[in-house]
């Protein structure tokens, strides 16, 4: 039995190239706007994702790391870009080179977070799946599923080191690359 209420199928769904996925979300990532393209291409009504877990598109081929670093750098007050695998309510799937910032008050206190998504260049998913791959692999290799995001999150260090780059200039690299 799968732990995902939607089981994933083979089926790609891609959304156009000047369209932007754009979503809202608080400061624990429940969705509190999401634009229709967003839910027309995650085949979800408004009404359904708004206050849900943006956890909810979530593919099982993503690994945990690569969200444990986005939401460590945004919750520093920081901007990330990540390619992400997304899961639509069908079961296929679409891949976003998404952009997530902080959304502060005037104060400067964090009150939520804003994500653009733009529809990837295919060499530059085609660059990112085996490092995925790689990733989803060991953190599967532990029982203990924090561990096993710890452990990939190293991995993960290593493949940045070796290319001697910084989390973001490995992703930028990918799209000048494409």
């Amino acid at each position: 039995m799968t732990k995902y209420a939607v089981q994933p199928t083979m089926e790609e769904r891609t959304f156009g190239e000047h369209e932007l996925i754009v979503s809202k979300t608080d400061t624990i990532g429940h969705i509190t706007y999401a634009n229709d393209v967003f839910c027309r291409v995650a085949l979800y009504k408004e009404s359904d994702l708004i206050g849900k877990p943006h956890s909810v598109i979530r593919h099982p081929d993503m690994p945990r790391c690569v969200f444990k670093l986005l939401w460590d750098t945004i919750q520093r007050g920081e901007e990330i870009f990540a390619y992400v695998k997304n899961l639509a309510s069908d079961g296929a799937y679409y891949w976003v080179l998404a952009h997530v910032t902080p959304s502060f008050d005037r104060a400067g206190k964090i009150v939520g977070y804003h994500s653009n998504r733009r529809c990837p260049e295919r060499s530059a998913i085609a660059r990112i799946e085996p490092v995925y791959r790689q990733l989803l692999a060991e953190e599967e290799r532990y029982e203990n599923r924090k561990e096993g995001m710890l452990a990939a999150a190293k991995t993960l260090a290593n493949v940045l080191s070796q290319q001697s780059m910084a989390y973001d200039e490995y992703i930028f690299s990918l799209i000048q690359a494409a």
